[in-house]
């Protein structure tokens, strides 16, 4: 039976059912006061909303199970959202101070199934709820407070203060989708329906698909980087590409239709599925969709309940799933059929119609505009097509890439470019929940290929295979200048920095235990892998996600690539190898985690040695650094540090510097503060002593530095 279908009203006041969510703003226009109280109701509203959420689960029990084991328990998402707005204001400057360095060490990292994450539980007490809901609270006054003060004057582009305001709240955006599936995906026994989340009930029969031609074109995307709304970095530059004919499935695929590869035996047959898409199976054991349920008939898992399958409702599944679907597909019509690109997608909405999403309700599934779920797939038509936007995520055969000019955001540089390892597939169109950015053509957005979202897919047929991206070389150009100074060649005749760091530290510690060591500030990684060659255990930590991804990289493959700037715009492309530097070996032995050396997590200690290479001149809070790290180290155990001292106010406030100034009228250097803060717990085990290094910029430019190592022994507690 259809239910009837409500009539489509504007978006709900929050005093009623149902969530009203605003739209991203235009960054461009109106009076500087208006968009100062634009953006302040834009972040409430996101907050907000965001913390009512985690209402669903049913009492504090459901925050501390984890709904998948690859994520943190929930708790972890309902901080990790709020620190994130610390973290960049704080690295903005906008922050003077941080609210909570406990919380904000505990919810900073550990989102995505990354190597580098720490999701060992074992290494976390988290807080109560109340607790987390108490930090929430002063970080949301802390942040109207700054709304409130900030001098504004428009546009707000990549350079405004007020850039990593509206980038926390388009985060925080995403993770209301993404916690929102962590919901979906919790014991029905942890969660509870609430009528502000109450899902759509409209539901029939499901329709026959049919491939409909989308006819050859051009596509060109890429935003500008003056663009009115907020966008994240791999939005940018420009891509432009000829598609050639193709015919698109009508509707998204249905549960319906979905049914019968199941029940064809599709999740049993290897032959459909691809080597990765096998081991994901094999592993998941899948037989059907994940949030299908068997109860004498088949049941659906929304966010909060089970309800009997809506049929016409699209599927969802992984990216492994709707591969498989499409090659049982292909055998059983004969047609050449596959999932689109990005590139046939875009192509798809420009023949279909498809418009940014006005202030109106959306004519779509999409921004909670209609309920808190799916509809069926025959609701929302875009010119011959339907839900070409909106309803469910589709999947694309395309592996998210950087487009041309790309750059990264020096206050997120590791939103996107973690996400170039080829595992990581684009998904287009939106959910009924993404909104923001999210709901924007513009959005990229891409998963590991065995995740759930609320993500579904549509089919093409074509006769042309799926163009993929051109094999990805480093081209960030301080990455490249780090790899090269880590990996690359010597110059002048000096030798390799890291290396010799790591060759001064083991020189240090013969006859010394040599169990485990910590490289912190480790950048790419060259001094884990050398220290390696000695220590049982090393672990490499940096603040910079994107120089963990190398060393992360060169771990786990054994080389990594980069285009080294030589003049203007001509590069040259280099393979560097693990195997070469006769270090392959040793890479075992090597972790890397992403962290904060003036905030480390508690399970960061026990180490022999501690190797802190051109770091302490790169710190915010230098003192509590020297202050507290003897707590890491064992007894005799040693600290080995290196830097050029090159104190300057945009790392470091003046009143942070150990050394540089005058005291009480004198020199006052930094070996003098080194022996300052050390002498109550450290011995300076010799004399310290100069090591030079060299940083090749291009062909022509190098930068020869040379840096002061102190070594000292960690003295008997």
């Amino acid at each position: 039976m259809t239910m009837p279908m409500p009539e489509v009203q504007s978006p709900a006041p929050a005093s009623k059912p149902g969530v009203r969510l605003l739209r991203t703003p235009d960054l461009t226009k109106g009076s500087a006061e208006d968009k100062r109280a634009e953006i302040a109701s834009y972040f409430t509203n996101t907050f907000d909303t965001y913390t009512r959420l985690f209402d669903c689960l049913d009492g504090d029990s459901g925050y501390f199970q984890k709904s998948i084991p690859l994520r943190h328990p929930l708790i972890f998402y309902l901080g990790h959202t709020a620190t994130f707005f610390v973290n960049k204001l704080v690295l903005a400057k906008l922050l003077p101070e941080r609210i909570d360095p406990h919380m904000e060490s505990i919810f900073a990292v550990g989102v995505d199934e990354m190597s580098w994450d720490d999701l060992d539980e074992d290494h976390y007490d988290w807080p109560t709820v109340a607790e987390v809901l108490d930090y929430r609270a002063k970080v949301r006054a802390t942040v109207l407070k700054l709304i409130e003060t900030l001098p504004l004057s428009l546009p707000i582009n990549w350079e405004s203060p007020w850039w990593p305001i509206v980038m926390g709240v388009e985060h925080e955006r995403i993770h209301l989708e993404t916690s929102s599936v962590l919901i979906r995906q919790h014991d029905l026994a942890r969660v509870r329906p609430q009528p502000e989340w109450a899902p759509i009930r409209e539901t029939g029969e499901a329709p026959e698909n049919e491939l409909i031609t989308v006819p050859a074109g051009t596509v060109s995307i890429g935003k500008a980087y003056d663009d009115a709304c907020y966008g994240w970095d791999n939005e940018y530059g420009e891509h432009d590409a000829e598609v050639d004919e193709f015919r698109a499935s009508q509707y998204l695929v249905s549960n319906q239709e979905f049914l019968q590869f199941v029940e064809a035996g599709g999740y049993q047959e290897d032959r459909f599925w691809s080597e990765e898409g096998c081991a994901w199976r094999q592993f998941a054991e899948a037989r059907h969709p994940t949030f299908w349920r068997w109860q004498n008939g088949w049941y659906l898992r929304l966010m909060t309940e089970e309800v009997e399958m809506p049929w016409d409702w699209p599927v969802e599944v992984n990216y492994h799933e709707a591969k498989a679907f499409c090659e049982w597909k292909r055998e059983q019509t004969g047609q050449p059929i596959r999932l689109p690109t990005e590139d046939e997608w875009y192509r798809l909405c420009a023949e279909a119609g498809i418009e940014e999403v006005g202030h109106d309700p959306a004519n779509a599934n999409l921004h909670l505009d209609h309920g808190a779920s799916s509809c069926p797939v025959t609701r929302f038509r875009h010119g011959q097509w339907f839900d070409v936007v909106g309803n469910v995520w589709q999947w694309t055969e395309t592996p998210t890439y950087p487009f041309d000019s790309f750059k990264v955001h020096p206050l997120y540089d590791d939103f996107t470019t973690p996400t170039f390892d080829g595992q990581h597939n684009l998904i287009k169109g939106g959910s009924w929940i993404s909104c923001g950015n999210e709901a924007r053509l513009s959005a990229r957005y891409a998963f590991r290929r065995h995740f759930f979202q609320h993500a579904g897919f549509r089919y093409i047929a074509s006769e042309s295979e799926a163009v993929q991206p051109n094999a990805y070389y480093e081209s960030d150009r301080l990455l490249t200048e780090y790899a090269e100074f880590h990996y690359g060649d010597s110059w002048f005749g000096v030798e390799n920095f890291p290396k010799a760091m790591a060759d001064i530290a083991l020189e240090a510690m013969r006859g010394r235990p040599t169990g485990k060591a910590l490289d912190l500030g480790c950048a790419c990684g060259r001094s884990s892998f050398e220290l390696a060659r000695e220590f049982d255990q090393v672990e490499g930590v940096d603040f910079s996600a994107n120089f963990i991804r190398l060393g992360v990289e060169m771990a786990e493959q054994g080389s990594i690539r980069y285009a080294l700037a030589e003049e203007g715009e001509l590069v040259s492309y280099h393979t560097r190898t693990l195997k070469e530097l006769a270090l392959d070996e040793h890479a075992a032995k090597v972790s890397f985690y992403q962290g904060d050396a003036c905030n480390l997590k508690p399970q960061y200690s026990d180490y022999d040695l501690v190797l802190a290479a051109n770091l302490i001149d790169r710190l915010y809070k230098p003192r509590r650094f020297l202050d507290s790290i003897h707590e890491r180290i064992n007894d005799g155990g040693l600290l080995v540090i290196a830097s050029p001292y090159t104190w300057l106010e945009e790392h470091t406030p003046k009143e942070e510097w150990i050394g540089g100034f005058k005291k009480d009228g004198e020199n006052h250097t930094t070996l003098d503060g080194l022996k300052e803060h050390l002498s109550e717990h450290f011995r300076l085990v010799s004399e310290p002593r100069k090591v030079p290094f060299v940083i090749r910029e291009t062909q022509h430019k190098f930068q020869h530095t040379l840096s002061e190592v102190t070594i000292w022994e960690r003295l008997p507690r």
